[in-house]
């Protein structure tokens, strides 16, 4: 009988020590398909004394078409077989990205969906193992019925794993949007970190130049100090920190250092601005000492020539005054301390007192000698202040009624009641010693609700209500 020539060996299927080991595996993929073919030469090296009887038979006929049609089968299942475990390997690299990168809901459910997939793949493995395990075609006594029963298994695996596969490439067309973002902040990180870092230089390099000029910069030496872990945590990597949360930590770092930079360019300028604002300060504390002694002659003057509804809410002018001036002085005392101590913001924050209080001081001094003047000038001329008023209403009661026949109710009862309060007012000057000081207020109450009257109108016909 002639011996029937070895069958072909195919470089993608496993052997059954490879398939015993994928099992044992959780995913059955990973290192299945490191195959090592016999080289021939081992098998025609054999002693001439087996070649007699230890050769296959050959069957022919329809049993050896059955082999033939069952290896194709396997051939094919072992293609299908390595394209979906090298599709799996592809998209673990990219789910490994986006695990990395992404926190969101919608990272962690496509992680849990691809270890679904997973288990599909290893189902669809294990199937396609036993269905090769299960059929040995190398048999020399290989009946037509196994191989073809081996045909039919082979055949069902290699569809199973196609099916599978279709469903892996579905699952990764999906992750587009998220492997885009993904990718993105990974462009994102080393650039990010670099910035951090050359920040973090410009404000050593900006810190020295100060202290060179003599200043000693203290605080800004402090915050950037603090940037330091900062710094050990970026140059530990993504790795060990995750990438949201370096690329976070990076971008913090550029700008608080940056800030560091930019403040301490600027505290030469600070510290001149500083030393510019105390004697300025100073000097107009002691033009308001000055003023405030010429408070009281102004009051006296008032007692004596106008009633004391006048000048009553002014007596306090003098006394609070030189409180004022005492208290931004020693303001000022300490903010000189602050700045030759170089504690900038200390000093920054008492000079703005010392202005707060020289301004309410600066008012206060100033209404006195207002009053005055204005009390003189409506004893003088009463009728200046009502001829004003009324030109206000007049001017008011033209526009309410400019297009219309009748006004208004809403503007023509707030003019009517201005026009007679101006005449309260008005009445209140006589007698013997009239109350200029209300008269005043009045009128100034009356040409501002006059006002508010106007304002409505024009609001109203601008936007044509």
């Amino acid at each position: 009988m002639t011996a029937t020539p070895a069958q072909p060996y195919s470089p993608l299927v496993p052997s059954r020590a490879q398939r015993r080991r994928a099992r044992r595996g959780p995913h059955a993929l990973r290192d299945t398909l490191t195959l090592v073919a016999l080289p021939l030469v081992a098998a025609l090296a054999l002693p001439a004394a087996f070649a007699g009887g230890g050769t296959r038979r050959w069957f022919g006929g329809r049993a050896e078409g059955q082999r033939a049609e069952a290896q194709a089968a396997k051939d094919a299942a072992a293609a299908a077989f390595y394209e979906l475990d090298t599709a799996q390997r592809d998209l673990r690299i990219s789910i490994e990205t986006i695990r990395a990168v992404d926190d969101s809901p919608a990272a962690r459910r496509a992680v849990s969906d691809f270890e679904a997939v997973g288990r599909r793949i290893d189902e669809a493995s294990h199937q396609y193992i036993d269905a090769v395990d299960a059929h040995d075609l190398d048999r020399d006594d290989l009946e037509a019925s196994a191989a073809s029963q081996a045909r039919t298994e082979l055949t069902r695996a290699k569809d199973e794993l196609g099916r599978v596969k279709q469903e892996l490439d579905r699952f990764a067309d999906g992750l587009g949007p998220l492997l885009g973002k993904a990718e993105t902040q990974l462009a994102r990180l080393a650039p990010a970190v670099e910035r951090a870092r050359q920040a973090l230089l410009a404000a050593s390099n900006a810190l020295d130049a100060v202290r060179e000029s003599g200043l000693r910069a203290d605080g800004l030496a402090a915050r950037l100090a603090a940037l330091a872990p900062e710094l050990t945590k970026l140059n530990q990597g993504a790795g060990q920190h995750g990438v949201p949360q370096t690329l976070e930590r990076a971008e913090r770092v550029a700008r608080e250092a940056e800030a560091v930079r930019v403040e301490a360019e600027r505290l030469p300028e600070q510290a001149a601005e500083i030393d510019h604002r105390l004697v300025s300060l100073r000097t107009r504390a002691q033009a308001l000492t000055t003023r405030s002694g010429q408070v009281e002659p102004i009051l006296s003057e008032l007692r004596r020539r106008f009633s004391a509804a006048c000048w009553q809410d002014l007596q306090h002018v003098p006394d609070q005054a030189g409180e004022h001036v005492r208290q931004a002085e020693a303001k000022l005392a300490e903010a000189r301390v602050a700045r030759d101590a170089q504690r900038w913001p200390d000093a920054t924050a008492l000079l703005s007192t010392v202005r707060a209080l020289l301004n309410s001081t600066d008012e206060a001094v100033s209404a006195a000698g207002d009053r005055l003047t204005r009390l003189n000038a409506v004893q003088k001329d009463p009728q200046a202040e009502i001829d004003r008023t009324r030109f206000a209403i007049r001017d008011a009661q033209r526009l309410a009624m400019a297009g219309r026949n009748t006004p208004d109710p809403r503007h023509a009862r707030p003019l009517d009641d201005s026009v007679a309060r101006l005449e309260r007012a008005i009445a209140s000057l006589e007698g013997r010693h009239p109350d200029y000081w209300h008269f005043l207020t009045e009128t100034e109450a009356v040409r501002r609700a006059v006002a508010d009257v106007v304002a409505g109108i024009r609001e109203e016909r601008g936007t044509g209500h």
